[in-house]
């Protein structure tokens, strides 16, 4: 999936190239007509490109933002899952801990150490 998007990225920088190669080479004027017979606005052709380039930009970063947006609110519901884990996981041990005589937990050895000395 990550080769398809690279092939995409790079086929539009491609005519992005090719497009600005092209306002290079004709300075003239491009005529719009805009919405609803009112007329039509004069532009040179590399504004033109220009604007079309950022319109395709702002069209592409609005299909990225859902992925983006999604995956932000799962992260957010794994770490509030997590947490919620983790202290019951504590309030349990606190529980059981909490439960054991103390006379047994004073005189259990710490765990890994060795009463007995090398002679």
């Amino acid at each position: 999936m990550r080769l398809v998007s690279f092939l995409q990225v790079l086929l539009l920088l491609a005519i992005l190239a090719y497009l600005t190669l092209f306002t290079l080479e004709n300075p003239a004027l491009v005529r719009l007509p805009l919405p609803f017979g009112r007329g039509e606005l004069s532009l040179s052709v590399g504004v033109t490109v220009a604007l079309f380039a950022l319109i395709g930009a702002a069209y592409a970063a609005l299909l990225l933002v859902p992925p983006v947006w999604q995956e932000r609110l799962r992260r957010r519901h794994e770490r509030r899952e997590r947490r919620a884990v983790e202290e019951r996981l504590t309030a349990t041990l606190q529980a059981r801990l909490g439960a054991m005589p103390a006379a047994l937990l004073a005189t259990s050895p710490a765990p890994g150490s060795d009463e007995r000395q090398p002679l």
